[in-house]
């Protein structure tokens, strides 16, 4: 039987997302409601490193649920990739009395978990906070509702004006390699097109697409572009080629970058920041260790940190068919 947890501590590691000082206080309380410590580390796990911990109590976290970003501050460290860093990292944690730590983050936060709890031995859950939404094991990450409701009402804005000019407007959206933002807010949008990495449309094809849309008597357009689509170089570079193509076609480019991560985080985000932090804080206090939680079919629950990191989640087909039917 493992060492009795006393002392919990929690990050936000990688890209901020609307949600993690929601779950912040929801692990600071979880652990005042159950009288044990909390300590926060600032920064990451560069904060680790550097020994900027700060302890917490329910007061601690007062008046944040509603507030975008992390208090905590997020930070990418090049240090923790090395044996020596990880180890500064783990004589940290000990100075502080820490018996265990919930990371908040995606999936390059569960990776340093994961080497570190391997090569130090201390235990941790993982609680998915990205945006983009590309986490293995849970339909939903913190951030990922309030980006989509954030994106959806800039492309509405959009709309407006290229429908005043008619005009064809190209927007870029974050999610890395994921199409999950570009497909479901392109839906929520009314987008005639969009682009993602799982499904490469090809030049033709969108060409020819655009063609009937304008044949059809569609005067403006929105196409919805993930940043980690194929079919171009950069959204820029699609731009200029639609142009030269289709000449009747008055094109221009969006993107909507780091707004996407900012902003008061929706009540569902809330809502699911506080059920997972409170899953995280129950299950070190239950002995368990290396496990991510997540949600599935509205129900909390968890996996192994290797099958979140080796797992793929997968964009929902049936999402690229209504997508399809809708832009005709």
């Amino acid at each position: 039987m493992g060492k009795k947890v006393r002392r919990i501590g929690v990050m936000t590691s990688g890209g901020d997302s609307p949600g993690m000082n929601a779950a912040i206080r929801a692990v600071v309380r979880t652990c005042a409601y159950y009288h044990t410590e909390c300590v926060g580390y600032y920064r990451g796990y560069q904060g680790m490193i550097n020994g900027e911990s700060v302890n917490m109590n329910a007061r601690s976290v007062r008046n944040i649920i509603n507030q975008g970003g992390t208090i905590l501050q997020s930070a990418r460290s090049k240090g923790f990739l090395t044996e020596e860093g990880r180890a500064r990292a783990a004589e940290n944690l000990k100075r502080d009395g820490v018996d265990a730590m919930i990371l908040i983050g995606g999936d390059g936060t569960f990776r340093g978990g994961q080497v570190f709890s391997k090569e130090h031995g201390f235990p941790l859950i993982g609680v998915p906070g990205t945006i983009d939404n590309d986490i293995y094991g849970t339909n939903y990450a913190i951030g990922y509702d309030t980006a989509l409701n954030t994106v959806v009402e800039a492309i509405d804005k959009i709309r407006d004006t290229a429908s005043s000019h008619n005009r064809l407007f190209f927007v870029e959206v974050m999610g890395r390699d994921a199409g999950f933002i570009a497909l479901n807010s392109g839906i929520g949008a009314g987008a005639e097109e969009i682009l993602i990495p799982e499904e490469n449309l090809g030049l033709e094809r969108l060409l020819d697409s655009l063609e009937r849309s304008r044949r059809a008597g569609k005067t403006s357009s929105i196409v919805v572009v993930s940043e980690g689509d194929k079919i171009g170089k950069n959204v820029f570079e699609l731009a200029d080629y639609v142009k030269k193509n289709l000449p009747n076609y008055d094109a221009r480019v969006t993107v909507l970058g780091h707004i996407q991560r900012g902003g008061r985080p929706s009540c569902f985000d809330r809502v699911l920041a506080s059920r997972l932090s409170v899953k995280a804080v129950e299950l070190l206090l239950d002995g368990k260790k290396d496990l991510m939680v997540g949600m599935l079919n509205n129900e909390i629950v968890s996996c192994s940190l290797d099958q979140a990191l080796k797992g793929k989640h997968n964009i929902n087909k049936d999402l690229l068919r209504i997508s399809e039917i809708l832009s005709t």
